[in-house]
């Protein structure tokens, strides 16, 4: 720019005008003394002249001869006259600012100032002209330049002061211009590649051969410089006469700091550094390093020499610039400066010296890169003092010297300007907390410790060292330091070396994050400044980086905590106190980031131990912390001073400490809180950083928080609440209107732990675990109330985690379970209330993927509601339940695969758990079964179903067991309505297991395998059902059963064919059986009342009973089950052994010792037989052909499965194949008749055993009732339907017993009203009609059989007749003692026989019939059934009037009448076979005993009934007279002999002397005398003899009646002759006219007949009577007399011989 300005035409014209004034002006001034000059002066006008006119480069050409142009000018200085001199002076500067001066003109010009200098003329001016010259132009070189820096320095040293300054600056000026110009050389030829050589130490100071000259020139100052500064003669600065130290440093001091290049580029600048500024500048420390301050020994030779300020102050400054600049370079050397610094602050070195070696290490503190490279240098290298770490610790162990060894005049206590700033005196600060109170008045803020009182000076800003004392460059003795001074800065250079190294290493890491990210690698790379590392590899570089961080950190973290610890206690000020906390924490975030756990964990307990109240007792901090009072660094020890309790701060709160022991309370101050918010914000901003030092914040807070009183409430959140321990918690309104605020940061604390990385999460979670176990072991011993903070900070971290909560579910969980485990309620409460609340949380988090989606998420969410069903302490469980509640109203529709958990929580609920969890449990269960169902996998609805059925199980609730009976109930209907759908799922999840299980190669397991996954959903419903059929309390049992069958009932047909095979085995006849062994042995002790005021029913109030109802309830619903689903069930291989299972079931139950149950039984088999009613003669099926079913009696439910299913799915299909296939006919018949068979044997045990009578006369023996027996025969006629073609003689002798047997029963006095009717009806019993039913199936189907079937007919007979019998003789039955039903006493528990005689007489009717359909058969014939017949009606007709009833003796005799007039045909037929030879003898002695009975008329009997009764006999007679008498030659003869005598004894009169004279004519039984006799008389004669059989009976016939007329006429003689005068009984004499009257008529009957007809044994008989009828006529009656004529008169033709001749008897 100059340049321009100065070759400007208009410059050059204005240059030669201005030179040729001045070249007048001197000409002028020197006429008249200095002629030469004058001279001199206008020969160069002349000569300017000639340049300008020649030349057109006239700057050029002016250079070129500036010597001559010159020449007149420097002729003018030397005239020593000032007013020349000033005017040559100022046109030589006027020539060189137009840089027209050669370098020759310019020797010239030096060599002209020299002697002004030396004449002391015009010192300003020449100082002037000398810094013209060297700052316009380079022309000045070597020995020149040398000579005009020595005339500055002269000038320096005069006695004008202000020369003296000039000069100073001056010097200062051309040192620089020196050093500039060197730099502009090496700009120019920075482009030149040319190497220098190495260059060798450099002995000759005269000469440098390697630089170039400009160099040369600077190397030459500079060497001169350090040489003067030492006292040693310059080599270059000729003519230096004195020079001072100070000024010499001062300019050593600028050289290096402004050209710093220079000593780095050129290697012989280097040297100088090395060889000679260093051991200068060392030498020159000794004295301060010797110097102890209060040490004067005199024994030491020499005086110590005593630092001198200037000199020390500007060597610390020298110091301070090769450190900054040439710290590379001189590294040994750096070493021993930085020794020295630190040695300086030593407490026996004078207080100035401290002070401004403190503010020198400030400066160094301020430059973060330059510590690192110490740290690099020293510290990391292994034989190195760790120089480093020294100025950390030398700083902390200054700061604690000046507490504890203050200088004079820091002494508070003797300090006595207390009152001179308001507080900042130390008695102000003795009020302690009374401080805050001095009105008007801001305390100063100040450091106090144990009485020692240190004010804080601002001293710099952040960042930058300002130094008051390096600075003092005029001051020459040392300052006075004031107050604090030396602690402010110490205090600034520990906040700016923390500062410093953070920033630095944490954009460092930063940086080399962004380059592990792969994208940004590349351009970091490129830009990474450090200028040492960048030919490493990155990697390397990297670990190099970290490995110096862990170092820097590592040397300096002891120290900075010693002191800054010590400054925090110490701290009377709050921002102090945040500066310091803020250091603390980013030391300990720093720490974290390097992963230093040790420092960082010192630092943070540091905080920790700050926030709590002095001496607290907290473990962590004492001892696990790994934090101990001294750390030993290599042999220095640091001291850690603990902190002093009388510390004057504001308490502002007083609380309870949280301890095991009650320890009164403890108070927190301004400052506690102020590091309780540190504390907090480094959890907030660092928590990432903080790993395992978390136990330590975690821990701290835990305990403010308690001693301020802070409580968690809902969602983990603490809110200021009451303690419990009364009100031992006192807070200031300051703290009051605080603790919001920290309760707000402190929840924001956990919500900020959303952004911590998993690591750093799960160091948090592990924190809180160990701190809340902690809590637990202390609530463990004692009552006291537990701290819950830990707990609900584990809530609200894990809230806010919510959409990572994989990573830390299972230990937060984990832990939380153990605490709901705690035996202190308030504890475990909170634990449940943490757990529920994250598991709800978890389930309605909006996760990604949804919780649809990620299956094994949703089960770890939902697992901790399982586990917590380990823990026994009621209100635990209530909480899971109303989680489980609330999960399944919220979240309930998305649950999939979460529904096993869920439903397992519901049923983990046990009997002894009490009544209110149960209820909650079952209003979860409710809940799934009416609203969740549909939503849940089908595989769940398995366990839906266990859980129903334990619910039923359980004994604490009866209404809760019937509820989930019902609930079973709508899950059955709800898998028949979605059958279709839940059998699909349920295939496609079987199709998974098993494809699972092969690849496992085991087999797959589960209830009902082989069945089909549908199918065995029902069999688990059927099998819990089943269950609950034996519950130990009736009214489950009815309801289960009640349930259970109408289940089968209503879907059995959902049910593959194959799966009933497992109904029936593995469901009901278990069932079956654990019934009836329960019912066997259940008690029979008598229930008082059912509970409460509950009456219960005679029928039902034992154990006993009520088990019979059970067991009748569950036979009941097999046999329907097997009738109902009968074709299904045929179609299963093993019917026939099912079938007889069922018929043990029947039996044992029928033979049970229960009236109900064995009835009952017997209807289970009607039902399985598929009997209703009994079978009545006019509604019976004909064509009974049971080939495939058997024939229904009475309204039956069709057979096989409905058909009513529109649904055409699967199911149908599946009834299709049941329906379609017809089982082959005859091998069914087979089957069935085997069945059939089967049946029949369980009906003859049953029945042997129930009819059995017994054998003793016990009163208690059971006896069955008229109802059980009465269904037992009804059940005969329909199984005889199936049994008929096998059916044996065998099997009906077995009917017959039984039969028998049964009727035989006698019922009980309490029952018989029921079941008899008053005595008087004659009417049949269910019972007798049964039994007649039975037996009329029997013979009908004989009928209708096969011939070989007709042998049965005698025994059908038999069994009728035994039954006939029962008229007059009732059955015992065995030794049971019986009283007549008109005897029994109905209230009295006493046997009554029945009226047999209505069955007797009905079976009479049933003989008669069935004989008349009979009569004929071959069987019936040969088995003398007529004889048996007869002999059973003899004993009715024998009795007669001795009869239980008249009834019976009439029926006989109409019977017999039948009975003969349709057997005595067939007997005469089988004459000749003699088969009824026996028979003849038995009718004969029937008749005997019927006409002439022994048993005696009642008394009351009347003459009308008399008559018929005499009817009847002679309708006896008739018989006889009509059907044997006319066949007599058929007839046996004795036979006929007998019926002839008993005729004759008929026909007369046997009197009775019981009667009274008015009814003789009556009871004389006149009639049937006449018919007995005419029957003989008719048979006497008989003119039709056809046969001699016929003959034979006539002669028979004769003979009784003429044996019978002797008789009577003998005994008529007899009582006649005997009576006297008195006439005979009116009856004798009708006998004896009666007598003589059928003389007569057989005289003429005699008289018709061929002789040959009468035999000589009739006349002999006739003949005989004569005599006697002569003796009849001396009586006195006329009726005998003219009778007597009439005999008599017929004798006359026996008076002649007849002529015939008749010889022995035969004619």
């Amino acid at each position: 720019m100059r340049k321009m300005s100065t070759s400007s035409p208009e410059a050059v014209k204005k240059l030669l005008e201005n030179m040729q004034s001045d070249l007048r002006s001197l000409s002028l001034d020197c006429r008249k003394k200095f002629p030469p000059v004058k001279e001199a002066a206008e020969s160069g006008i002349v000569k300017v002249k000639t340049i300008a006119a020649r030349n057109t480069d006239i700057l050029a050409a002016l250079k070129e001869n500036s010597s001559e142009v010159v020449q007149p000018l420097l002729m003018g200085c030397g005239t020593k006259e000032p007013k020349i001199a000033q005017l040559c002076l100022s046109a030589i500067q006027r020539l060189m600012s137009h840089e027209v001066v050669s370098e020759g003109a310019a020797g010239n010009i030096v060599n002209m100032l020299w002697q002004l200098m030396e004449n002391g003329l015009e010192e300003l001016k020449l100082l002037q002209t000398v810094l013209v010259l060297l700052t316009t132009n380079t022309v000045v070189h070597d020995d020149v330049l040398a000579k005009a820096i020595v005339l500055c320095f002269r000038l320096h040293f005069t006695k004008d002061n202000i020369t003296n300054n000039t000069a100073a600056a001056t010097v200062r000026q051309v040192v620089t211009v020196v050093f500039e110009r060197m730099d502009a050389e090496d700009e120019q030829h920075k482009n030149e590649d040319s190497h220098p050589p190495v260059v060798q130490g450099n002995s000759n100071r005269r000469t440098v051969s390697t630089l170039r000259p400009c160099a040369k020139d600077a190397y030459m100052l500079f060497q001169d410089l350090c040489q003067l500064v030492n006292a040693d003669a310059p080599y270059w600065l000729v003519g230096m006469t004195e020079m001072t130290r100070t000024f010499g440093l001062e300019l050593l001091e600028s050289v290096l700091n402004d050209f710093p290049r220079v000593f780095l580029q050129h290697q012989e600048f280097s040297f100088l550094l090395k060889e000679r500024v260093c051991p200068l500048v060392i030498k020159l420390f000794s004295p301060n390093i010797k110097f102890r301050q209060g040490t004067n020994t005199p024994s030491s030779p020499t005086p110590v020499e005593k630092p001198y300020f200037p000199i020390c102050m500007r060597l610390l400054r020298v110091v301070s610039v090769l450190i900054k600049h040439f710290y590379s370079l001189l590294v040994t050397e750096c070493e021993i400066f930085l020794s020295l610094l630190v040695k300086f602050l030593d407490g026996d070195k004078p207080q100035w010296l401290r002070a401004v070696a403190v503010e020198c290490i400030h400066r160094l503190c301020v430059q973060p890169q330059l510590l690192r490279s110490f740290c690099q240098s020293y510290d990391m290298k292994p034989h190195s003092t760790k120089v480093f770490r020294d100025i950390v610790n030398a700083l902390g162990s200054f700061i604690q010297s000046l507490f504890i060894t203050p200088s004079t005049g820091n002494n508070a206590i003797s300090n006595t300007q207390t009152g001179t700033s308001g507080g900042g005196g130390p008695s102000a600060a003795q009020n302690g907390a009374g401080m805050s109170t001095t009105v008007g008045l801001t305390p100063q803020p100040a450091f106090e410790y144990r009485g020692t009182w240190i004010p804080i000076l601002s001293t710099s800003v952040q960042g930058t060292s300002k130094a008051a004392y390096l600075e003092l460059l005029d001051k020459v003795e040392p300052p006075t330091i004031p107050d604090g001074y030396a602690m402010s800065v110490a205090f600034g250079c520990l906040l700016d070396l923390v500062r410093g190294i953070t920033a630095m290493i944490e954009a460092e890491l930063d940086s080399e994050e962004i380059a592990s990210q792969p994208g940004l690698a590349k351009k970091t790379a490129e830009v990474q400044p450090s200028e040492q590392q960048e030919k490493l590899a990155e990697s390397e570089k990297d670990d190099v980086s970290r490995a110096v961080w862990e170092e820097m950190v590592g040397a300096c973290w002891c120290g900075l905590l010693a002191a800054l610890s010590l400054l925090l206690d110490a701290s009377t000020d709050e921002t102090a106190s945040e500066n310091i906390l803020k250091a603390e924490m980013t030391m300990a975030s720093l720490c974290g980031k390097l992963s230093l756990v040790t420092p960082r964990d010192a630092f943070i307990t540091a905080i920790c131990k700050a926030s709590l109240p002095p001496h607290y007792a907290l473990t962590v901090l004492n001892s696990s912390g790994g934090f101990h009072k001294t750390y030993s660094i290599q042999g220095q020890s640091v001291q850690m001073i603990s902190p002093s309790s009388d510390s004057h701060q504001q308490v502002v709160a007083v609380g309870q400490p949280l301890t095991s022991q009650h320890q009164g309370t403890v108070m927190l101050t301004a400052k506690n809180i102020q590091c309780m918010r540190t504390l907090l914000n480094l959890a907030h901003c660092h928590g990432s950083v903080l790993g395992t030092s978390w136990q330590l914040v975690l821990a701290t807070l835990q305990h403010l928080v308690w001693i301020l009183g802070l409580k968690p409430a809902s969602g983990g959140a603490l809110k200021p609440g009451r303690s419990v321990e009364g009100p031992s918690t006192v807070l200031t309104t300051a703290v009051m209107s605080d603790l919001p605020v920290i309760s707000n940061i402190l929840s924001r604390l956990f919500e900020s732990s959303q952004y911590l990385d998993d690591v750093s999460l799960h160091h948090l979670i592990n924190a809180l675990c160990s701190l809340s176990t902690e809590a637990m072991d202390m609530a463990f011993w004692n009552n006291k109330e537990p701290s819950l903070f830990a707990v609900a900070k584990l809530l609200e971290t894990g809230l806010v985690n919510m959409h990572r909560i994989e990573i830390l579910w299972r230990p937060l969980t984990g832990h939380l379970l153990e605490v709901c485990q705690h035996p202190n309620a308030r504890m475990r409460e909170m634990g449940a209330e943490a757990v529920t609340a994250l598991i709800k949380a978890g389930l309605s988090f909006k996760h990604d993927p949804p919780l649809s989606q990620n299956q094994r998420l949703q089960l770890l969410l939902l697992n901790p509601l399982k586990e917590l069903s380990n823990i026994v302490h009621p209100d635990i469980r209530q909480k899971q339940l109303e989680c489980v509640l609330q999960i399944l109203q919220n979240e309930g529709d998305s649950l999939g695969p979460g529904w096993p958990l869920v439903l397992g929580v519901i049923e983990a609920i046990r009997n002894d758990q009490g009544e209110s969890l149960i209820r909650t449990a079952f209003q979860c269960l409710q809940l799934v079964v009416t609203d969740f169902l549909p939503t849940m996998p089908s595989t769940c609805l398995q366990i839906v179903v266990d859980v129903a059925g334990s619910f039923g199980l359980q004994n604490q609730e009866l209404n809760i067991s019937l509820t989930s009976i019902g609930l079973l109930w709508n899950i059955s209907d709800y898998f028949f309505q979605r059958g279709e759908t839940i059998e699909k799922e349920l295939n496609k999840e079987e199709a998974l297991l098993q494809k699972q299980a092969e690849e496992k190669g085991v087999p797959l397991n589960r209830p009902f395998h082989p069945a089909p996954p549908f199918d065995c959903l029902w069999l688990c419903l059927y099998s819990k059902l089943g269950e609950l059929c034996v519950d130990p309390r009736p009214a489950v049992r009815k309801s289960g059963g009640q349930t259970l069958f109408s289940t089968v009932g209503a879907h059995g047909t959902l049910l593959q064919h194959a799966t009933w095979h497992t109904v029936l085995w593995k469901v009901l006849f278990p069932l079956l059986g654990r019934v009836r062994e329960s019912s066997t042995t259940a008690d029979k002790e008598k229930i008082e009342s059912g509970g409460g005021n509950i009456l219960i029913h005679h029928s039902r109030d034992t154990a006993e009973k009520q088990w019979a109802e059970t067991w009748v309830l569950t036979l009941a619903g097999v046999a329907r089950i097997f009738n109902t689903r009968r074709y299904l069930l045929q179609s299963l291989g093993d019917f026939s052994k099912a079938w007889d299972v069922l018929l043990d079931h029947i039996q044992s139950a029928a033979l049970s010792k229960n009236s109900e149950v064995s009835l009952a039984a017997l209807k289970s088999c009607q039902e399985i037989l598929q009997i209703v009613t009994p079978v009545k003669e006019c509604d019976k099926p004909e064509g009974l052909s049971g080939v495939n079913m058997p024939v229904f009696v009475g309204p039956l439910i069709p057979p096989g499965p409905p058909r009513v299913l529109s649904r055409t799915d699967s199911l149908g299909d599946r009834l299709g194949r049941y329906n379609g296939t017809e089982v082959n006919a005859a091998t069914d018949e087979i089957e069935d008749s085997a069945l059939w068979w089967a049946a029949w044997n369980t009906w003859y045990k049953i029945g042997s055993e129930s009819t059995k009578p017994p054998t003793t006369c016990d009163k208690l023996f059971f006896i069955p009732s008229q109802p059980f027996l009465t269904a037992l025969v009804q059940i005969f006629p329909a199984l005889y339907q199936h049994i008929k073609s096998g059916f044996s003689m065998e099997d009906l002798k077995k009917l017959g017993v039984i039969l028998h047997g049964a009727v035989s029963v006698p019922i009980s006095s309490d029952a018989s009203p029921f079941i008899l009717p008053s005595y008087t009806e004659a009417v049949l019993t269910s019972l007798q009609e049964a039994v007649l039913i039975a037996l009329d199936v029997l013979q009908k189907a004989i009928c209708v059989g096969p011939e070989d079937m007709q042998i049965m007919y005698p025994a059908i007979f038999d069994q009728l007749l035994s039954f006939v019998e029962f008229s007059c003789k009732a059955p015992t039955y065995g030794k049971l003692e019986t009283k007549n039903i008109a005897n029994a006493k109905f209230n009295q528990a006493e046997w009554v026989a029945l009226n047999y005689v209505p069955f007797a007489e009905k079976s009479l009717e049933v003989v008669v019939d069935l004989y008349q359909k009979t009569a004929c058969h071959k069987a019936v014939v040969n088995e003398k059934v007529l004889q048996k017949v007869i002999k059973t009606l003899r004993i009715p007709l024998n009795l007669k009037y001795a009869c239980p009833s008249e009834t019976t003796w009439k029926m006989a005799v109409s019977s017999l009448l039948k009975v003969l007039s349709i057997g005595l045909p067939v007997a005469r037929q089988h004459a000749s076979s003699r088969k009824f030879d026996t028979m003849w003898p038995e009718l004969a002695n029937t008749f005997e005993d019927f006409l002439f009975t022994k048993s005696t008329p009642p008394d009351n009997l009347s003459i009308q009934e008399f008559e018929k009764n005499e009817n009847i006999d002679v309708e006896v007679v008739q018989l006889i007279s009509t059907d044997i008498l006319p066949y007599a030659n058929f007839i046996p003869k004795e036979f006929v002999g007998q019926i002839m005598t008993m005729l004759n004894k008929g026909s007369i009169h046997s009197q009775s002397t019981s009667f009274t004279e008015a009814e003789i004519d009556i009871r004389m039984r006149e009639e049937f005398s006449k018919v007995c006799f005419e029957t003989l008389l008719q048979f006497s004669f008989s003119n039709k003899v056809t046969t001699p059989q016929e003959g034979y009976i006539s002669r028979m016939a004769l003979s009784v009646l003429l044996k019978r007329s002797q008789d009577v006429l003998h005994r008529y003689i007899e009582d006649e002759r005997l009576s006297g005068r008195c006439p005979l009984p009116r009856q004798r004499v009708t006998e004896i006219v009666f007598v003589l009257k059928a003389i007569s008529t057989l005289m003429d009957s005699l008289k018709k007949t061929k002789p040959e007809n009468v035999d000589t044994n009739t006349w002999s008989q006739v003949i005989a009577l004569y005599p006697t009828l002569v003796e009849c006529i001396t009586c006195t009656s006329s009726e005998v007399c003219s009778a007597l004529k009439e005999a008599l008169v017929p004798f006359k033709d026996f008076l002649q011989p007849p002529i015939a001749k008749v010889q022995n008897g035969e004619s």
